[in-house]
């Protein structure tokens, strides 16, 4: 199974590409797809996370950024923490990825938001691919926060 098999794997551009949860397998042939980094947001103590990915990767000469963000509670300082990772790989081709691509797609959305020019509605739309915030009303007001800083 390919690197864009994984659950709910999307290629944003010719560097990132974001996705849910990656196998064994599929974090074994990130070398060999050309990644140069992953971004990991899923807590390690997650029932879905790889328990030696960090080895898996960095095994292969690939960085490994671990940013556990808690699904029930994203803080702006996880998202900062995100952002200056994301933009210090800006010239590499990296993955980021989740449990479900939930997490990624709301924090890459507002880093594209804050440094690529997108619109909210381009935001929305980009995060309504994936999943639905007005399901989750935590993610809802923390995006609604971020975005709401940026105009107030």
């Amino acid at each position: 199974m390919g690197i864009d098999q994984a659950y709910n794997f999307k290629k944003l551009n010719d560097l990132i590409d974001t996705a849910g949860l990656l196998s064994e397998a599929q974090l074994n042939l990130l070398g060999s797809e050309g990644y140069e980094a992953v971004i990991n947001l899923l807590p390690d103590d997650n029932a879905y996370a790889i328990k030696n990915e960090a080895s898996i990767v960095k095994a292969q000469g690939i960085i490994y950024e671990y940013i556990p963000v808690d699904f029930s509670a994203p803080t702006e300082d996880d998202y900062h923490v995100f952002s200056e990772k994301l933009a210090k790989y800006s010239n590499k081709k990296v993955m980021v990825h989740c449990a479900a691509n939930f997490r990624v797609s709301a924090f890459y959305s507002i880093y594209a938001y804050f440094n690529h020019g997108w619109s909210e509605s381009q935001v929305q739309e980009s995060i309504s691919s994936i999943w639905n915030l007005a399901d989750y009303p935590a993610w809802e007001a923390f995006v609604s926060k971020i975005l709401d800083a940026k105009n107030g």
